[in-house]
């Protein structure tokens, strides 16, 4: 199964009004080219480059982050090499790959 969130040429759910001369970080999301400042977590990253960040796994809703400070399980992705992190407690590095759907899922 390949995500159903499109991330880098669509609009993100986030957007930057301030803050914006720190330096680039580039990342992948399922397979496409991502760009965040230095020093964005995970989840800032990936907003500001689509509007969610997984699939919920009980419905069709697409997922968000919920708490925002680690307590749920609503912001997890996982790494490329398969092992899962928390979006919203997690800083962004360049040349992450990241994936919304667990490795089960991938193609």
């Amino acid at each position: 199964m390949t995500s159903k969130l499109q991330p880098a040429r669509f609009a993100g759910r986030i957007v930057r009004l301030a803050e914006k001369g720190r330096p680039q970080v580039r990342f992948m999301l399922d397979g496409g080219d991502c760009q965040a400042l230095a020093g964005d977590t995970v989840l800032t990253a990936v907003l500001v480059s689509t509007a969610a960040i997984r699939q919920s796994e009980f419905g069709p809703e697409k997922r968000a982050g919920f708490c925002l400070m680690g307590a749920c399980q609503d912001c997890w992705l996982w790494q490329e090499g398969g092992g899962r992190l928390r979006a919203c407690s997690t800083v962004i590095a360049d040349g992450m790959q990241l994936r919304t759907v667990p490795p089960e899922e991938w193609q």
